[in-house]
């Protein structure tokens, strides 16, 4: 009865409107087809057909390679299980302990195995001939890259959400209650250990540490970023990217979740309630900072960083500076992945397993497309001259321009 009342309300509304507006008004109505055409014939004229409508059109031409579901995926965990390239092969790992090496140009398994009763918790990482998996009761697996066959197993202090890395025999594993573990890429046998404490309240999720010549790059929960020693793990630096403050735990959270990218001597890093910073890599001494809170991630492309902020907007800024280049508000809410990089675009997909891509130098869109009917939290991989995104069923696309 209320849906009745209002309805009437609304049609003697409209009808009072229409009767009392001028003839010019009167005569516009009885000429068009239909009172529907007459009332929305002004917001027909300002149809929406901005990236997020279905009326948008792509500006560029993108062509699929191949797209099929390689394993289960994670859907039901937020687990960015990253796909990699290492050795000429892609590969994807499952949450149910699947690891599938496969041929880059057709997707086809090149080998594969199954781990029962395991739960890979990190995306596939590589070094030293291996390909490398971590496991959420904090084991380290590894493999030859070429065969699959079993390596070494070693076990460590926690999950491992974050891929493990290997270069110069070492390799290194990040952990999450705060420990970075530098294993014999030989044998898994423990070299050395880094302890971080890790606060009470954390984002679900860690920043891979990164191999740079003789020094491993690691952030932490806390907003510290450091330096260590390659072969002792020994700390050369320590660096505060954001210093908790606030009255409660959640006001406190600085996670360094993101990858961060090393580039010659500066190293960018984006950090949550913290900021988005340029760090030189000789002396961890701080560039330059924004105040921009991001736990998607960020990537670099010419002379510009990119950054997926908490709130799912894009930003380009000057890698120089960090002067803001433009900023793009269309994703809030689309929970957009980190960016990609690939051929002067920027590359995001978001939770309802969309790709858009925007032009570097001006932040405009210019292509959209659905790639899975899942989300997608990982940042699309860059390979030889194709794209590769991964949704959270499983489903691996490859794209290039055309």
């Amino acid at each position: 009865m209320i849906f009745s009342i209002r309805k009437v309300t609304g049609v003697l509304i409209i009808a009072c409107v229409l009767t009392s507006c001028s003839d010019y008004s009167f005569t516009k109505f009885r000429d068009s087809q239909s009172l529907s055409s007459f009332i929305n014939r002004e917001s027909a004229e300002i149809e929406d057909n901005g990236i997020l409508s279905d009326s948008y059109k792509s500006k560029i031409s993108v062509e699929e390679i191949w797209s099929k579901r390689i394993g289960k995926g994670a859907e039901n965990l937020y687990l960015k299980l990253t796909p990699a390239v290492i050795g000429g092969y892609l590969f994807v790992a499952d949450q149910y302990g699947k690891l599938i090496a496969t041929d880059m140009s057709t997707g086809e398994p090149v080998w594969q195995i199954h781990d029962k009763n395991v739960n890979y918790t990190s995306g596939a990482g590589g070094g030293d001939g291996m390909v490398l998996i971590g496991t959420g009761d904090g084991r380290v697996i590894a493999r030859d890259a070429l065969t699959g066959n079993l390596k070494w197993v070693a076990k460590v202090s926690s999950e491992i959400l974050s891929a493990p890395t290997a270069f110069n025999q070492i390799t290194v594993v990040r952990t999450g209650d705060g420990n970075i573990f530098g294993l014999d890429s030989a044998t898994g046998k423990e070299i050395w250990n880094y302890d971080r404490t890790v606060p009470s309240l954390t984002l679900r999720g860690n920043a891979p540490p990164v191999i740079s010549g003789d020094r491993v790059f690691a952030g932490f929960d806390n907003g510290r970023f450091v330096a260590l020693d390659l072969k002792s793990g020994q700390s050369l630096w320590d660096s505060p990217l954001a210093i908790p403050s606030g009255r409660s735990d959640l006001d406190r959270m600085v996670d360094v979740d993101s990858a961060p990218i090393v580039q010659k001597d500066t190293i960018f890093v984006a950090s949550f309630h913290g900021g988005v910073s340029a760090i030189s890599s000789i002396d961890g001494r701080i560039l330059w900072t924004r105040e921009i809170s991001s736990y998607a991630g960020i990537t670099v492309g010419g002379r510009y960083v990119y950054v997926t902020d908490e709130e799912g907007s894009i930003w380009a800024l000057n890698a120089e500076t960090g002067a803001s280049v433009w900023k793009k508000d269309e994703l809030k809410e689309r929970y957009p992945t980190a960016p990609a990089y690939y051929n002067g675009y920027v590359v995001v997909c978001d939770s309802e397993g969309y790709t858009l891509w925007m032009n570097g130098q001006t932040g405009e869109f210019v292509y959209k497309s659905r790639l899975a009917k899942s989300r997608i939290i990982t940042r699309s991989l860059r390979a030889a001259d194709s794209l590769i995104s991964y949704s959270s069923n499983g489903r691996v696309v490859t794209m290039r321009l055309k």
